[in-house]
């Protein structure tokens, strides 16, 4: 038999609480980790409440912790307030990366073709 579930309209507030103020409990920044530590429940349990549809509002509240994060990353890492390792590191979470692509092709990412042109009349042996 499994445990009755911890999600209740009161739970939601306290969720909306938490994404109004989470500095007040202590956070630097907006996390689903925060979140968990303040309902006390597992990580897992809150990205499993996100997926069901009859708790859109709750999936609401996690996407707003995740772009508000996102955010304050930007914003605080841009001013100097952060540690730029952490900003970055963390933002790569949100889909950014510092990555050269290297990758040389041709047209349509197809080989590249070189001609050999001649020089004075002079074609080079192959």
């Amino acid at each position: 038999m499994a445990r009755p579930t911890k999600y209740t309209p009161e739970l939601v507030k306290e969720c909306e609480r938490y994404l109004k103020e989470w500095e007040a409990e202590g956070d630097q920044i907006p996390s689903v980790s925060g979140l968990a530590v303040l309902l006390g429940v597992r990580r897992e349990t809150l990205h499993e409440w996100a997926r069901e549809e009859s708790k859109a509002k709750f999936s609401n509240i996690l996407g707003a912790i995740l772009a508000k994060q996102e955010n304050v990353l930007i914003n605080k890492g841009l001013n100097g307030e952060f540690n730029s390792n952490i900003a970055k590191l963390v933002l790569g979470k949100h889909g950014y990366h510092d990555k050269t692509d290297n990758t040389h092709s041709g047209p349509d990412g197809g080989p590249i073709v070189s001609k050999t042109l001649a020089v004075n009349g002079i074609t080079p042996e192959k």
